[in-house]
């Protein structure tokens, strides 16, 4: 069977609106609805093409007024007036709130190493202001229910076939057989724990393995005077220590933790690890 990209998509969304917006973000639920029981909301649609191992999914991404005007309100800091209705700028704000939660569905994806799901690729297509009854329902209509700060809201995303035989865990019901190799990552890290600590400590820290964490990597560091500093001005070029030929700090809460070398994926930056461990 196929494998299952539910949860990367829903982990990407909250993730997405988190950074975008500034608020915290979570998939509170997911419900697969229809169109039909819906009334005339206005609402952004924006499809979005995603290719994959010679395979084409088209997917329509239906935010409601309500929505997208909350999005574009945060977007903008909270400094202006919350809308009722969706314009231009609203509209605007969406897509580019689409167009990172795809890219990075994509990116999160590819990292996995599916073996029937490779080389994930969007293409925004375009976008228009529409009635939420009359969004193309393909059966595949899901609801997601977003809790941003503390308030719900609500999107949408219809689903073609292609991509249906990977989303069947969407709602938490269903059956998936996973083809990708296996993540054993908590079980090598509980192992090497182990080691070192007994089993009643071992159970103790697993409640601690999904804590979230910053992780950050430093280009390089600079003492400077603070009479440079203060006459520092739009345009000024800051020679830091860092060689560009040499490994970049990664640190987790502001902590280093290794070294990595800078790549590009999917059109954004990543860090390609080269060494864990204390620093030499």
């Amino acid at each position: 069977m196929a494998s299952n990209i539910s949860d990367i998509i829903k982990s990407e969304i909250s993730s997405t609106l988190e950074s975008l917006l500034s608020a915290s973000s979570n998939v509170e639920d997911v419900v697969l609805t229809s169109t039909s029981e819906l009334d005339d909301t206005q609402c952004v649609s924006t499809g979005v093409s995603f290719d994959f191992n010679g395979k084409n999914s088209l997917w329509n991404f239906c935010i409601p007024t309500k929505t997208a005007t909350q999005f574009e309100y945060l977007m903008l800091g909270g400094v202006t007036d919350l809308k009722n209705s969706i314009d231009d700028e609203i509209t605007d704000a969406v897509k580019e709130i689409v167009s990172t939660i795809s890219g990075s569905i994509c990116t999160s994806v590819n990292a996995q190493g599916f073996g029937d799901i490779t080389g994930l690729k969007s293409t925004l297509g375009n976008s228009s202001v529409d009635s939420m009854n009359n969004i193309n329902d393909s059966g595949n209509f899901y609801k997601f229910i977003v809790k941003l700060n503390d308030e719900n809201l609500e999107l949408y995303i219809s689903f073609d076939d292609t991509i249906k035989p990977f989303i069947s865990l969407l709602t938490g019901v269903g059956s998936v057989e996973n083809t990708a190799p296996v993540d054993n990552t908590n079980e090598k890290s509980t192992s090497i724990i182990s080691s070192l600590l007994g089993e009643e400590s071992v159970d103790n820290l697993r409640l601690l393995f999904d804590i979230k964490m910053r992780l950050s990597v430093r280009l390089g560091t600079k003492i400077c005077l603070l009479r440079d500093v203060i006459s520092w001005d739009i345009g000024e070029i800051i020679e830091l220590s860092q060689m560009t030929s040499e490994p970049l700090d990664i640190l987790v809460n502001g902590v280093v933790i290794g070294t990595g070398e800078a790549i590009i994926v999917d059109g954004k930056f990543g860090i390609k690890i080269k060494h864990i461990g204390k620093i030499k």
